[in-house]
């Protein structure tokens, strides 16, 4: 029994010459996703009727399976970026958080907690921003 190389057991004439399709025609338009769009729509749909009380049944009832769809549904590769002010001066961080608080329309000094708990009343003091220097 002899062993036979690649070279000796590949076809010395190809079928189709090379960048030629054994089927001219294609594949027809649409036909690859069919299944899966009927699939995904269909899913849409009872996800729309019963979504939030399955989830709510799964996490309560079966939490190792809720947790195992959790961990599919998350990126593989989580990075927390932990230098986002690297470089930048106390300064410039003090005229970010001036802004920051104009756009929330924060008065300095005062803010108001609207949470349910506090009526809405003001119940927590912000500092001012400190000028570094």
């Amino acid at each position: 029994m002899s062993l036979s190389s690649p070279e000796t057991t590949r076809q010395k004439h190809p079928l189709w010459q090379p960048g030629v399709s054994a089927n001219p025609a294609g594949r027809p338009k649409g036909s690859k996703n069919k299944l899966g769009e009927a699939f995904v729509a269909a899913l849409h749909e009872d996800f729309q009727e019963h979504g939030v009380k399955v989830i709510e049944t799964v996490r309560v009832e079966k939490p190792d399976v809720y947790l195992k769809v959790i961990a599919q549904i998350i990126p593989k590769e989580f990075t927390i970026k932990t230098d986002a002010f690297d470089g930048i001066t106390d300064e410039q961080l003090a005229a970010i958080v001036a802004a920051a608080r104009a756009s929330l329309g924060i008065i300095e000094g005062s803010a108001i907690d609207v949470s349910p708990e506090a009526g809405g009343e003001p119940s927590q003091i912000l500092p001012p921003v400190q000028e570094a220097g």
